[in-house]
């Protein structure tokens, strides 16, 4: 059978398997949710999915990967819990307005390798919230992965009694021309990962969904609190290896609390490189421009090793950390990183600290979010005001913030839009909405027409006729 004979026949099974959903009611819906869910949640599957993409993909840190499998999945549920998302779904009788929930379809899910598990487990429950059949095409390293999740999820979807091929995945090896065949024949792609498959679901000739670069700058401002900005920073920064696109990739210190904001980040494991190790570490990192995958999602003691780094402190740092003046391709630092390093920037004061974060983003990660670490609400909304991004995140642990935090109101998610700075067509984070097609009843209400006076008044006023 041809590969694209192969995709066409998921297609049509996914198409089958929809038609006989959509027709299931909220409560049936909804156990189908639930079933995804705890197809990943539950804890021995949990930690095997773990451990298979630690193995498989090389990426990232088996515990923190069980963490992320639950805590992602668990709010994502929570989210979902109550939602209408079948039939009726608001009413606006002043407007007379009816909305009605519709599935969009065959929904294919385009993931990445360094979230295996936690992304296609968090597009399929989405999907499947929407009453839409899904096709994942998983990163190659990450394809066994999401083979034995989807095994997991056919067992439980067995017991609510789903359709079968409600939820399938491109077979192994998967490959560009299968992705793209499947991209082609769904009715909605939802892409993360590289921006070669954004780019690739955005030309497809199917409506789509994807996501932005990430290179996360935060800015500690003169008001933060620096023991618990610290901590929070080494947390973002260390957690599964800084796969996440929500990582601090550079930080951004007012001069007024440098050294000080640099001795608490030195104390929660931290630490700082000399001008001959950062070369040596650039070298390693970068090769002819390009990011080294050998170091992504790697361990500071790999990475240092990798490097040729002799000093005995780099195999026990949490994190390492490179000064840096510029941005752009030729201060390869300044990008984002995908491993526990960071670039460390010293600001005048808070306007250079905004001019600095918006070079960086000139050169990469516009759109994706900004870390600020500060009790003054002025500089905080003036970030949200000025710099180029979707998100910014206050006093709070980036990578797990951005995409949604039990502590904070961001929808659970995996995919954060990046808006038209990031070249994407929607700056939320990727939620159920996203997989609804929403039909409008109208009827007619009392006629409004406003006066010329009550719209044009003030501008006459002002300006005359």
């Amino acid at each position: 059978m041809s590969m694209d004979h192969a995709v066409r026949s998921l297609i049509a099974t996914a198409r089958a398997a929809q038609r006989r959903y959509e027709r299931c009611d909220q409560a049936g819906v909804d156990a189908v949710v639930s079933a995804a869910g705890w197809a990943i949640m539950h804890p021995e599957r949990n930690r095997a999915l773990a451990e298979m993409a630690v193995r498989d993909t090389g990426l990232g840190v088996v515990e923190d990967k069980i963490t992320k499998n639950h805590r992602k999945t668990l709010g994502l549920l929570r989210d979902l819990k109550g939602v209408r998302s079948v039939g009726v779904i608001a009413e606006y009788p002043e407007l007379g307005i009816v909305e009605i929930a519709r599935p969009v379809g065959v929904v294919a899910a385009i993931t990445p390798s360094t979230n295996p598990g936690a992304t296609p487990a968090n597009k399929i429950i989405n999907a499947l919230k929407g009453r839409n059949a899904v096709i994942v095409a998983p990163s190659p390293k990450g394809a066994s992965t999401c083979a034995a999740l989807l095994e997991f999820i056919k067992a439980e979807l067995d017991k609510v009694g789903a359709p079968a091929g409600l939820v399938q995945m491109l077979p192994s090896p998967v490959t560009k021309d299968a992705t793209l065949a499947l991209m082609r024949g769904a009715d909605l792609v939802v892409a993360t990962g590289s921006q070669a498959n954004v780019r690739a679901a955005y030309a497809s000739g199917t409506p789509a969904f994807g996501v932005g670069a990430g290179n996360v700058a935060a800015i500690i401002d003169t008001t933060a609190n620096l023991a618990d900005a610290a901590a929070l920073i080494a947390r973002s920064k260390t957690f599964d290896n800084a796969t996440s696109c929500s990582s601090e990739n550079s930080l951004v210190i007012l001069d007024a609390v440098f050294d000080a904001a640099l001795a608490a980040l030195k104390g929660v494991g931290g630490v700082l490189l000399d001008d001959g190790d950062k070369l040596r570490l650039q070298a390693a990192m970068w090769h002819d421009g390009k990011l080294n995958p050998q170091t992504t999602a790697q361990s500071t003691a790999t990475i240092a090793a990798l490097a040729g780094l002799a000093r005995p402190e780099l195999s026990r740092a949490a994190f390492l950390m490179v000064r840096e003046d510029g941005s752009g391709p030729d201060c390869p630092f300044s990008g984002e990183k995908l491993a526990p390093v960071m670039a460390v920037y010293r600001a005048r004061d808070f306007d250079h600290a905004c001019k600095i974060v918006a070079d960086i983003y000139r050169y990469q990660g516009a759109g994706h979010s900004v870390g600020i670490h500060s009790f003054d609400d002025a500089h905080i909304l003036r970030l949200g005001l000025e710099l180029p991004v979707s998100r910014v995140i206050v006093n709070q642990i980036h990578c797990y913030a951005t995409g949604g935090s039990f502590d904070n109101g961001l929808p659970f998610s995996l995919s954060m839009g990046c808006g038209t700075w990031g070249r994407n067509n929607f700056s939320d984070n990727m939620n159920y909405k996203h997989y609804l097609n929403i039909t409008r009843i109208s009827r007619k209400i009392p006629q409004q027409v406003p006066a010329l006076e009550d719209i044009f008044g003030e501008y006459f006023s002002k300006y005359g006729q």
